[in-house]
């Protein structure tokens, strides 16, 4: 098993989109690139912090690769935001992907300025850099779309975020 980092915006949103592809055993909610020890969504939310609202990805490399999930992670953001998804703004909003070793560097890399290549965006604002602590946000969060399925789906449509994606991906 590995793990991998990634930051989508609302921890809920790019959770529930990861605990959908083949291979990924777990997704754990939580907060990471920021300055403060063992930060609170509150702290993380009133944007003191520095940190971020992400994703760890637990997967089984035998099934899905490092490069298919940074693929799959490209197609559940907007990448030509800065501090912003879809109607979280703010910079614990902003998105991420974070190394663990220089393999990962180097497809995370890869994959980006592929995307710049492609000509598909003028811009792309996802942070690209090496992990660093990690911070399991609070339970309630965890799996909160199942937990409230009904106030997840609503907050989901009305930030736009499904609409958006299918906008920039198709």
């Amino acid at each position: 098993m590995a793990y991998a980092l990634f930051a989508g915006g609302c921890f809920w949103c790019i959770e529930a989109d990861f605990e959908k592809l083949a291979g990924v055993v777990a997704v754990e909610s939580g907060y990471t690139a920021g300055q403060t020890p063992q930060p609170t969504y509150e702290q993380v939310s009133a944007g003191h912090t520095g940190h971020t609202e992400a994703v760890r990805v637990l997967y089984d490399p035998s099934q899905v690769s490092y490069a298919q999930l940074v693929d799959y992670f490209w197609r559940h953001i907007d990448p030509t935001v800065k501090d912003q998804q879809f109607c979280d703004v703010g910079p614990q909003y902003r998105s991420g992907i974070y190394w663990q070793n220089e393999a990962e560097r180097a497809t995370a890399e890869a994959s980006r300025d592929a995307l710049i290549k492609s000509g598909r965006f003028s811009t792309i604002h996802t942070e690209l850099a090496p992990s660093s602590a990690f911070y399991l946000a609070e339970d309630y969060h965890q799996d909160y779309y199942k937990k409230n399925a009904l106030l997840y789906s609503y907050y989901r449509l009305s930030c736009g975020r499904d609409a958006r994606v299918k906008k920039l991906w198709g």
